[in-house]
């Protein structure tokens, strides 16, 4: 594994109704060296035959090659990357000029 000093990953996601998410999040946090030491999956959507969903992923050293290609292979579909964070998470704030 390479140092990717990547701390949190969002990603809106594309998945069939199998596997539920408790087992998808199950799967992830698995994961060997990917740096995973915490999953957050949120239902944003849900149709006949998918479901739209937010994964939130933090640790240290996350490897998104291991992680995309892990989704992949329980046939998610990655719609696209809305936050990463490297080092120290920052959580945003708003200032009065926003």
């Amino acid at each position: 594994m390479h140092k990717t000093n990547i701390s949190r990953l969002v990603m809106d996601v594309l998945k069939p109704h199998n596997p539920p998410l408790h087992i998808l999040s199950m799967e992830l946090v698995q994961l060997v060296n990917s740096g995973i030491e915490g999953v957050n999956i949120t239902l944003e959507e849900y149709d006949r035959m998918t479901q739209t969903i937010k994964i939130a992923i933090q640790g240290k050293n996350l490897d998104y090659d291991i992680i995309s290609q892990k989704l992949e292979e329980l046939s998610c579909s990655i719609r696209s990357v809305d936050q990463v964070i490297c080092g120290l998470i920052v959580e945003y704030i708003e200032t009065p000029q926003d």
